[in-house]
């Protein structure tokens, strides 16, 4: 749910860690062994406002948003800032700004849709401004990839905000809260040609069960032109004049905008379709609510056939979701996925991104976060895969509780950290035996750790143990030693590649 109070940081104290890792299934769903990427950020330059969306074509990556300026790493705000006026462009594998800079202004100034043509060769744009550049434009726009000069072909006129954009090899779909497109009626959604001819794809969106957001719109769109087919998502009750069954998720014709799929009882009211997104075969929905009795995840379905894949249950307004290979990630900011295989119970700590198994949903440990941020605090708003690396954009100033601000990126590798050591005690009850106890640690991306044991400096053994941060058990170790003498011991834990900084030493005197 869209919450407001203050983000408290992690209690657990946790080095920033990872490596890519196949986790041991949490929950009654067993996920497929799927792996994830690092959780550690790489190096990522800021921005001074909301990123809202992003593109990625020809090893460039695209971020439009509500901000003036970017600056480095680490930077503090009004340090090393460059100008950059709702969109900014920077190399996809080393995260370094590029020239290319055109301004978007006008209207409320922002960016709020970025979708590439499948050829790479333009980025499609759509939010609310009235200039382009150097050039007038209604709320949409086009950039040429190869110059990075706007393009002359596409410049429809919107009549409001354009929120959705996905582009096939001929035909542009945009979604928002306009009512007019090239000065025909066009309620919500609407198709182009290219070249900026509208095509006769005509659906009516209307009405809305959000109380605080009572103007209907398109938020999400995803097209898989091989089925013919259109998924939308937003805020609204009715499609096509259908006055039951439909609210907030529809399929539709892509050629003539006709209802192809009501899914009923998807959606419940107060719940709003906030991202979608296809692979061809599934596509993948985050949605939003406000009140009691919400749906705030994840949803996968079959594209074919319109039938529910499966639905977690996770709190916590989605705002962003990708597939890639075999894992589903997401920003929003989770605060209870306690019945959501692999989750977590009602938390004041909010998780902003998460990783499931779409073979089954279940939460995979992989837990960067973020905080909430600025502007509706809502953390991450945007996701894109680039070369392998996972840009997130949005609202937040934090990264895994460092200083960083609108934007991050996540890779398969280098992992370059390792869990925190635990706290190890020890004592005697009986003869010849010491026990040892100590918490299980965590990690950002691994779910299963190895903790090893060290007698008199010595390795003596192992014991591995699942655990995540809301989840570290207590565990124990008795060792058989000569009644009356007296050892040292030390613990360290490895995720597989990092090791952490032996505990210890910690003495302790066998009974005689």
């Amino acid at each position: 749910m869209r919450q407001r109070s203050r983000h408290i940081n992690l209690l657990l104290a946790a080095a920033v860690l990872g490596t890519a890792s196949t986790v041991m299934a949490a929950g009654p769903a067993q996920a497929a062994g799927e792996p994830t990427l690092t959780a550690d950020p790489l190096s990522t330059w800021q921005t001074d406002g909301i990123v809202w969306a992003m593109a990625y074509a020809k090893g460039i990556v695209y971020v439009g948003g509500t901000f003036t300026h970017i600056r480095p790493p680490g930077a503090a705000p009004g340090t090393g800032e460059l100008a950059r006026t709702n969109f900014a462009a920077f190399d996809a594998k080393t995260g370094q700004p590029l020239s290319c800079a055109p301004a978007f202004t006008g209207g409320t100034g922002t960016i709020r849709a970025m979708k590439a043509s499948p050829d790479g060769s333009l980025i499609y744009l759509g939010g609310s401004f009235s200039k382009a550049g150097s050039v007038g434009r209604s709320n949409t726009a086009t950039l040429n990839t190869a110059d990075c000069t706007i393009g002359s072909a596409w410049k429809p006129t919107v009549s409001s905000t354009v929120r959705a954009i996905d582009v096939t090899a001929d035909t542009v779909y945009v979604g928002g809260g306009f009512d007019t497109v090239q000065g025909q009626t066009r309620e919500r959604i609407a198709a182009l040609r290219p070249t900026g001819d509208l095509l006769p794809f005509k659906a009516t969106i209307r009405g809305s069960s959000v109380s605080n957001d009572p103007t209907p719109a398109v938020n999400a769109i995803t097209v898989a032109p091989q089925l013919n087919k259109v998924i939308i998502g937003g805020r609204f009750t009715s499609v096509n004049g259908s006055l039951f069954g439909v609210h907030a998720l529809a399929g539709l014709n892509a050629t003539t905008g006709k209802t192809v799929h009501s899914f009923t009882g998807w959606i419940p009211n107060r719940s709003a379709v906030k991202a979608l997104v296809n692979d061809g075969t599934n596509f993948y929905l985050g949605a939003e609510g406000s009140g009691g009795g919400v749906f705030d995840g994840r949803a996968a379905g079959r594209l074919s056939d319109g039938s529910q894949v499966w639905k977690d249950t996770c709190l916590g307004a989605t705002q962003a979701v990708l597939p890639y290979k075999g894992v589903l990630y997401s920003g929003s900011h989770a605060h209870n996925c306690s019945s959501t295989p692999g989750g977590f119970p009602d938390i004041e700590n909010r998780q902003h991104f998460l990783a499931q198994s779409i073979s089954d949903k279940t939460i995979l440990p992989w837990f960067p976060d973020t905080n909430d941020g600025i502007g509706e605090q809502i953390g991450p708003r945007a996701l894109t895969m680039a070369d392998g690396i996972l840009w997130a954009g949005g609202e937040f100033t934090t990264v895994n509780e460092k200083a960083q601000q609108g934007l991050t990126r996540f890779a398969a590798a280098p992992d370059t950290g390792a869990p925190q050591v635990p706290i190890l005690s020890g004592t005697s009850s009986s003869r010849g035996k010491i026990t040892l106890n100590w918490k299980a640690s965590w990690d950002r991306d691994n779910g299963v750790l190895t903790y090893k044991i060290y007698r008199d400096g010595v390795y003596l053994t192992s014991r591995n143990q699942d655990s995540r941060y809301w989840n570290r058990p207590n565990m124990s170790f008795t060792d058989t030693v000569d009644p009356g003498t007296q050892h040292r011991y030390s613990i360290e834990v490895t995720d597989g590649t990092n090791v952490s900084g032996r505990n210890g030493p910690v003495y302790v005197t066998a009974k005689s």
